[in-house]
């Protein structure tokens, strides 16, 4: 855990978290179908693989600038196999308990997963579903554009500058930095240590969540 302590015990309206790598881990399903999509395409697997975390499939799939090819086919073709292939998806350490114990209108997954797919992981690692879901279908710019979390903030009567914003990956943590929003960085599925400034959590069993009478919302340590 960082030394940062400001989003400890500090009085948020909801918490808003990212999916793939910050409440579960699908990292060694989503590179086996990557892996594919790369050598189809011609694509050097080892430099790619590192840059699918955190977006859009679409998003990734304009970014390597192929010729002749419709990024929506691709990105469909991704999305059908990865939901056909779960195995290994498990929650990130104390994710689904904790996320159990806060109150059900103020918390939401913000994802750049497509809702069927979204849904087949959590469903696959035991998390559950929240009511309030932004997923891939439901933004024009996936992130690092800010719009999934404002819209989440919104779809829960809030300000998105009154919540805590959990993630994992580069152009999510850049979302969230351009939310406007408070950050924790959570590091289970990271290989290499990340280098920031926000506060880090390396999974969810060191700390809880506690509700003040006034229903704010605060993330507490163990």
């Amino acid at each position: 855990m960082s030394a940062h302590r400001s989003v400890f015990n500090t009085p948020y309206r909801a918490f808003l978290f990212d999916m793939d790598g910050t409440v579960l881990n699908s990292i060694a399903a989503a590179e086996r179908i990557w892996t594919i999509w790369a050598v189809r395409h011609g694509v050097d697997v080892a430099s790619f693989l590192p840059t699918i975390h955190g977006a859009r499939a679409i998003d990734t799939v304009n970014r390597q600038g192929l010729p002749g090819i419709d990024a929506k086919v691709e990105a469909a073709w991704i999305t059908e196999a990865e939901i056909e292939d779960v195995e290994g998806v498990v929650e990130v350490r104390g994710a689904a308990a904790f996320l159990r114990s806060l109150p059900a209108g103020q918390w939401a997954i913000v994802t750049s997963a497509p809702r069927a797919l979204a849904l087949r992981r959590m469903a696959a690692a035991g998390i559950p579903e929240p009511d309030v879901m932004v997923t891939a279908e439901e933004v024009s710019a996936g992130k690092p554009d800010p719009a999934g979390y404002r819209l989440a903030a919104k779809r829960l009567g809030v300000e998105v500058t009154d919540c805590l914003i959990f993630e994992d990956a580069t152009v999510g943590i850049q979302a969230a930095e351009a939310a406007g929003a408070d950050l924790v960085i959570i590091t289970e599925t990271h290989e290499h240590p990340i280098q920031t400034q926000h506060a880090t959590l390396a999974n969810y069993q060191s700390v809880s969540a506690s509700v003040d009478p006034d229903h704010h919302i605060r993330l507490n340590q163990i």
